[in-house]
Formats: C-alpha cells, sequence, structure tokens
C-alpha cells in the first residue's frame, strides 16, 4: 500500500546491525520490513514477493548493487513492476549520485542519513508507484488520520497497537473490496509471518472488540473481511 497506509520494504544492508536497527525504525512508521543482506538474497526476496520499495545499499557482497537495480528494473514481470528503488551508499559525490540514479534508481540517499529523511523518501517514492491514498480515511464515524497514524470513533481515541491500525488503514483503503487473510499477511506484516497460524484472525477479534459497536469489520464467506 501507498502513502500512510502499509507500505512494504525490502531492506538489503550487508551491515547487519545497521540493518536491523534502520528495520525497527521503518516498523515503528508501520512499514512492513524485510531484509536481505547481500545481493543474492535481495533478488531471492523480489523473485517471491511484491514490494513498493526496495532500499539498496550500494556496496554489497555477493551481487552487487548496481547490478541489483538493474535486474529489477529490467524485470517486468507483474509481481515486481510496481517496485521502486532507494539506493544508499557512502559515498555522497555529484558522480556517484548521478550514476546511480542513471542505473534506474528513483532516488539516492548518501550515508551517513537521518531516519527521518529515509523515512519521508521511502514514503514519498511509494505514493509514485500508484494512486496515493487520502491522508485521511473515513468510514461513517470512523475516522483514520494516515499521516498522524491515529484513529477516532464517534469522537473517541481508539487505542490500536501498530498492527491493528494497520490492518484497520488496509481495510478502509480498500474502499469496500472483501480482503483475504492472505491479502492481509503479505500487505501487514512481513516474511516472518508463520501463514498457516491464526495471527489475523486473532488481530481482527482483538480490532472489532475496541471499534466497539455497532459491529464495523464485516466477514466475507470464502473472501475474508471488509468495512
Amino acid at each position: 500500500m501507498r502513502d500512510g497506509v502499509r507500505v512494504r520494504v525490502l531492506l538489503v544492508e550487508d551491515q547487519v546491525e545497521l540493518a536491523h536497527t534502520i528495520a525497527g525504525v521503518l516498523r515503528r512508521e508501520g512499514m512492513a520490513v524485510d531484509l536481505a543482506f547481500d545481493g543474492q538474497q535481495a533478488l531471492d526476496r523480489v523473485g517471491v514477493s511484491s514490494y513498493d520499495v526496495v532500499v539498496l545499499d550500494r556496496d554489497l557482497p555477493v551481487v552487487h548493487g548496481d547490478d541489483v537495480c538493474r535486474r529489477i528494473i529490467a524485470d517486468g514481470s507483474p509481481n515486481r513492476v510496481q517496485s521502486r528503488v532507494l539506493m544508499l551508499t557512502a559515498a555522497g559525490a555529484l558522480e556517484e549520485r548521478v550514476d546511480g540514479l542513471g542505473l534506474g534508481a528513483d532516488d539516492y540517499l548518501p550515508k551517513p542519513f537521518a531516519f527521518v529523511e529515509l523515512v519521508a523518501r521511502i514514503r514519498a517514492i511509494a505514493r509514485r508507484a500508484g494512486t496515493p491514498v487520502q491522508p485521511t480515511l473515513v468510514n461513517g464515524d470512523l475516522r483514520v488520520d494516515t499521516a498522524q497514524r491515529t484513529a477516532v470513533r464517534a469522537g473517541r481515541p481508539l487505542e490500536l497497537t501498530r498492527k491493528e491500525l494497520a490492518v484497520l488503514e488496509y481495510l478502509l483503503a480498500a474502499g469496500g473490496r472483501p480482503v483475504t487473510a492472505e491479502e492481509l499477511l503479505e500487505h501487514v506484516w512481513d516474511e516472518a509471518a508463520d501463514p498457516f497460524t491464526t495471527t489475523v484472525k486473532v488481530t481482527i477479534r482483538r480490532l472489532r472488540t475496541k471499534l466497539g459497536e455497532p459491529p464495523v469489520i464485516e466477514t466475507v464467506a470464502q473472501g475474508g473481511y471488509r468495512i
């Protein structure tokens, strides 16, 4: 999903500690983040999953980041056609930035960088991948501010976890379309989620309780959930 609503990110960074730190920041901002620590892992990930944004370190082992970028951009399969690339590098010289953009990357961020700038750039890139979602999602007396990441019903603030809020945003953004549990797992959770658990059902149940009466989330036979 796009700006404010769940963005799925592949973070490719060979410095493991830094990768986990960045991933933690992005997850706190409501993004679903998968990790890869070398170029081949990155290519394997994009071969099986769809990402809104690939945050790609340029100096990678196994397969260089430049080659990873070229292959992501060149691959026109439906699974990856919407992926956008933000390249990271320790080199901040103008010629390095030009080279990175010349490979087809959508943006270029030299290290070191402020996390707030990285988050802003990811959201800006994600907006380019499709139709932006409105900053406020409304259904009846239910209102979600996707930028401030707050939810209110009938004037009452809702105390939602990040996961509950992300599910609510996704369902509202679907505009009444039924959303399957599998789709929620793909876009709201990351690759660590077990597809055979009841995590979606449990999260929906808790969300329904917090939303209160009258019910907002409808279960659709053979189809999943919708608002």
